[in-house]
């Protein structure tokens, strides 16, 4: 098999594109995250802080000197990022919680009974009719 036909046949799984998608749509989702925790969960922290934008929040090690950038530790934006992460987190437990129990509800169904074979079909009758006859 040639090495091209071998990655067309490994690209075009059904999971290799599955978590293609998933990928893509993780990005967008890790952007809406990204735009909740900044615009809308920040400020609220911001005022409780009395103002402080919690990104900006730093520790400087070294100032700047001419040319040379400031050496800092960014802090307020490994703030931001444990928030990002937390909410993404707990929105995919949501999601998988939902699963589980969607996959419970099934399971839960009773199965549906299997034909029984003819021979227990008429020793069950046979059983009834000797039943009805004591």
């Amino acid at each position: 098999m040639g090495f091209a036909k071998e990655f067309k046949t490994f690209a075009m799984r059904g999971n290799v594109i599955d978590m293609a998608v998933g990928i893509v749509i993780g990005g967008a989702f890790g952007k809406i995250v990204n735009s909740l925790v900044n615009d809308i969960i920040m400020p609220p922290v911001g005022v409780l802080t009395s103002d402080v934008d919690v990104s900006s929040l730093v520790v400087t090690l070294k100032k700047a000197v001419g040319e040379q950038p400031a050496v800092a530790i960014n802090y307020g934006m490994f703030i931001n990022t444990i928030i990002n992460f937390v909410i993404i987190a707990f929105a995919i437990f949501l999601v998988i919680r939902m699963i589980n129990r969607l996959k419970r509800k099934e399971e839960e169904k009773p199965a549906a009974q299997a034909a029984l074979p003819q021979q227990e079909v008429l020793l069950t009758e046979i059983r009834d009719i000797l039943k009805s006859r004591s």
